[in-house]
């Protein structure tokens, strides 16, 4: 007996992305939008002169949403075409309009601008989540500009920069993301009504050879279906180019998201910054106290998978034979679907994760208090200097001593005690209490808090006013 689990689900619908962009990448989505299609075809046609009479245009509105899927499934079975299949289920529906549907089309007129319609409302819920990201990561990055921390390169202690500054770095990478997506959101175009190789030869036939009328039946059908403009040139397909465009910018998004996700593990690693964390939330089945950073490692998991997947889109263009081949489309169906089914459930996390980031203030003081003596030498050689000091000797002082505190910390497993082998050299004629005055990490995180101010106000708050009637958004995790 059949049941919902004998079979494989992916588990892009079932745990990561959601009803909206599932939505959109749905059956119903799919073939409602067919019929939009071949409602604007037969009454642009219609307006064009053609024999197409508007009771007929009228039945095919009236059975737009109505879709007889069992009459469709059934009619593929006998003629293994699935477009066919649907004009001749849309036919029973409109028997008196059946005879105008698809009429001087060829199957890519409806499957390749749906695929296109489909992206492009796949982009624009990618842009909404995107930007209620950057709205959550802006605020932190605000909230904690001032809060010192240990910078690192190499995952090596470096000079310190503060919370907020870091925030920014990652906010930096969704901003260029967000200007790859709007360009590429903004390039959209319809394939329109091409024919057969994409040289309108039916609609030469059909409009007995008046060329205005078939460039102007482009111009209306991407009207009709809100876009500005039908691709000038195509051959049966609208070049898969775009597919590989749509793709890469998910994969960048990915891409940056990892970033974020990994730095989010390793700061929680080091116990200055956590994910959220549910009260009731089990960390590990067998270490009850165990806090792990799940959600950042599933959004990396998940980008990884964004990021490999871009391959499948830019190898399809790149053998597309002449005018078109077959061998894009089982590919397709599974490559660009899961590409923007796994970039949402990456965005609704990373905006889940952002928008709940716990901050350990003391963790972050401490650690960064036991490396700055390191740090500080720059300053406390030249206060020696202008004390009377050499600034060589000081200099190779300062090494040797330096040497010895870490030493103290790596083998001995002591406190960082540089200041006090330094206050007890005489030739710095530095005090402990003066030492210790060169100890405010504010001191060394140079412009940080200014740069994420400036940043924020001039680059990230235009774009979030812009968009402000997308704001508001909440993620909701399934798992």
């Amino acid at each position: 007996m059949s049941t919902e689990y004998d079979r494989y689900v992916s588990p892009l619908s079932e745990r990561y992305a959601s009803k909206e962009m599932q939505y959109i990448f749905s059956p119903d989505m799919k073939f409602k939008t067919w019929r939009r299609l071949w409602i604007a075809l037969a009454e642009t046609e219609m307006e064009l002169g053609l024999d197409i009479t508007p009771e007929q245009v009228a039945e095919l509105k009236a059975h737009a949403e109505e879709i007889n899927y069992e009459v469709a499934k059934e009619r593929e079975r006998v003629v293994r075409h699935d477009v066919m299949s649907h004009v001749y289920a849309y036919g029973v529906q409109c028997p008196n309009a059946k005879g105008i549907i698809h009429l001087g089309a060829t199957s890519c007129y409806v499957g390749d601008n749906t695929d296109i319609i489909v992206m492009t409302e796949g982009l624009k819920l990618v842009k909404k989540k995107l930007v209620n990201v950057m709205a959550a990561l802006a605020k932190f990055a605000l909230e904690y500009k001032d809060l010192p921390t240990l910078g690192f390169t190499h995952f090596q202690p470096a000079q310190p920069t503060t919370v907020g500054k870091r925030a920014s770095l990652w906010l930096q990478e969704l901003q260029l993301d967000y200007e790859d997506l709007c360009y590429v959101l903004d390039g959209m175009k319809l394939l329109g009504s091409k024919g057969t190789t994409g040289t309108q030869a039916s609609f030469m036939e059909l409009f007995d050879g008046d060329e205005e009328k078939i460039r102007e039946m482009d111009r209306r059908i991407a009207k009709k279906m809100g876009f500005a403009a039908c691709f000038p040139v195509s051959g049966q397909t609208y070049s898969r180019k775009m597919d590989t465009r749509v793709v890469n910018v998910l994969a960048g998004i990915a891409s940056s998201a990892n970033k974020f996700a990994n730095d989010i593990r390793l700061l929680q690693h080091l116990k200055e910054i956590e994910e959220p964390f549910e009260k009731t939330q089990i960390g590990s089945s067998a270490m009850a106290y165990k806090r792990n950073p799940m959600r950042s490692e599933r959004i990396c998991s998940l980008a990884r998978y964004v990021m490999v997947d871009a391959l499948n889109p830019a190898m399809t263009t790149s053998v597309q034979w002449f005018e078109r081949t077959l061998d894009d489309s089982a590919g397709k169906r599974l490559s660009v679907p899961e590409a923007f089914l796994a970039i949402d459930g990456i965005l609704d996390l990373y905006l889940n994760v952002a928008s709940g980031l716990v901050v350990y203030p003391k963790v972050i003081e401490k650690r960064l208090m036991s490396e700055l003596p390191f740090m500080a030498t720059e300053n406390i050689m030249m206060d020696a200097v202008k004390a009377g000091g050499d600034r060589q000797e000081l200099h190779e002082k300062i090494r040797v001593l330096s040497m010895e505190a870490g030493r103290n910390v790596k083998e001995r497993g002591l406190e960082n005690n540089l200041l006090d082998l330094i206050a007890a050299d005489e030739n710095f004629g530095l005090s402990l209490e003066d030492l210790k005055k060169t100890m405010d990490p504010k001191l060394y995180v140079g412009r940080a808090p200014s740069q994420v101010k400036e940043y924020v106000e001039q680059f990230i708050e235009p774009i979030l006013k812009e968009n402000e009637e997308l704001l508001g958004v909440t993620a909701e995790i399934k798992v």
